[in-house]
């Protein structure tokens, strides 16, 4: 443990994985966050750091009145060979199943918590002084907060990998009781209805949503199974064949719907499901996490029909302003019913001045380029 005074602050920095004796604290500034993040919520976090969390550190900005207050909770990992050479830099915790990077900031205090972190960065002579921040929402109240602070002491941003995914964000209560009438164009909404008509034919077809710990826990076997029976099954990345990953999800999923912040949707025929729909929620925002289908049943497009269900009743609930798809840009298929869309980057960062700044940008620009061309000549093996 690392602890000193910033500016009416006490900064610590602890491992991910010791935070347990804190969870209280974590999630009173979660549930007061500038942003919601599910994704670095106690129940969450604790479950995935022993398996995908290994070397990552907090900063934890705590006010100085008694009691003490966390105010800042900001998780990274310094990577000192990302380049192959000597020039460390330190990278926000994101992981394939958290993809969102915003860190805890108190929405009262944003400016002076984001300003004792970089001082406190900045007090540590082992801690580098480039910092990679991924999966930042471009327009958000975090990310002013980060650069406004790095403008106040010189220091630099330069964005990577800036892209789009679907997102639910109805503007009004107006437009939510019309919205998949008008997302939806007519000749599709009728295709659908073909296609339901013709799965419910001879068979019990319904949608059904469970929030209660234990069958939350049940329902999610069910999506680890059809999960497993899918492409992903076929080409070893479910995450039924890693005990591991899927240990971390039973434990991060039942550990939310024990607080009333997971709930699972399955299309079941006969008592079968076909389809699940895995769902997490913080505060007014939820996020349509995992999904998965029977292939046998794609001709009804199973998942899609599902998603329709789960959007009527996200767009019914008055405690969610907004859903988070959690998908890839341009999504074959929820880019077609959310109409909206939530804008990400990377953010690469020098706090204060740095001579090889430039160059660590160059180098991040040039790993990215060569893993996207070794990930497209995999699949293109693949296909």
């Amino acid at each position: 443990m690392h602890g000193v005074v910033e500016s009416g602050f006490r900064v610590e920095q602890r491992p991910l994985a010791e935070l347990g004796a804190i969870a209280a604290e974590w999630q009173s500034l979660a549930d007061r966050a500038l942003e919601p993040n599910v994704f670095l919520e106690p129940a969450f976090a604790l479950a995935a750091a022993p398996v995908l969390g290994r070397g990552v550190g907090v900063s934890l900005i705590w006010s100085r009145r008694h009691p003490a207050r966390l105010m800042g909770f900001f998780p990274g990992r310094v990577e000192r060979q990302r380049f192959g050479i000597a020039l460390p830099l330190l990278v926000g915790w994101t992981h394939p199943f958290a993809p969102l990077g915003t860190p805890l900031i108190d929405r009262d205090a944003a400016a002076e918590v984001v300003s004792a972190w970089f001082s406190h960065l900045e007090s540590r002579p082992e801690v580098p002084r480039l910092l990679l921040m991924p999966l930042m929402p471009v327009s958000g109240q975090v990310a002013q907060s980060l650069a406004a602070a790095l403008a106040q002491r010189g220091g630099a941003c330069l964005a990577l990998d800036r892209h789009q995914r679907a997102l639910l964000a109805p503007a009004s209560d107006a437009s939510r009781a019309q919205y998949l009438e008008q997302a939806i164009g007519a000749k599709k909404r009728k295709e659908l209805r073909r296609q339901r008509k013709r799965l419910a034919e001879r068979r019990a077809l319904h949608t059904e949503t469970v929030s209660e710990p234990a069958a939350v826990a049940a329902a999610l076997k069910d999506f680890l199974a059809l999960e497993a029976a899918g492409w992903k099954g076929r080409a070893g990345t479910a995450a039924s064949s890693d005990e591991e990953i899927q240990g971390f999800m039973q434990r991060a999923v039942t550990r939310l719907a024990e607080a009333g912040q997971a709930r699972i949707a399955r299309l079941l025929i006969d008592g079968r499901p076909i389809a699940t729909l895995v769902t997490l929620k913080s505060g007014a925002t939820a996020w349509c996490w995992k999904i998965a289908y029977d292939e046998m049943f794609a001709r009804f497009s199973p998942g899609v029909q599902l998603l329709i269900d789960a959007t009527k009743d996200l767009l019914e609930d008055p405690g969610i302003a907004r859903a988070d798809s959690c998908a890839t840009e341009n999504h074959p298929m929820i880019d077609h019913i959310w109409r909206e869309r939530l804008a990400l980057e990377d953010r690469f960062m020098r706090i204060g001045p740095h001579p090889a700044f430039a160059f660590a940008f160059a180098l991040e620009r040039g790993r990215r380029a060569v893993i996207a061309g070794v990930k497209h000549l995999r699949d293109s093996v693949r296909s």
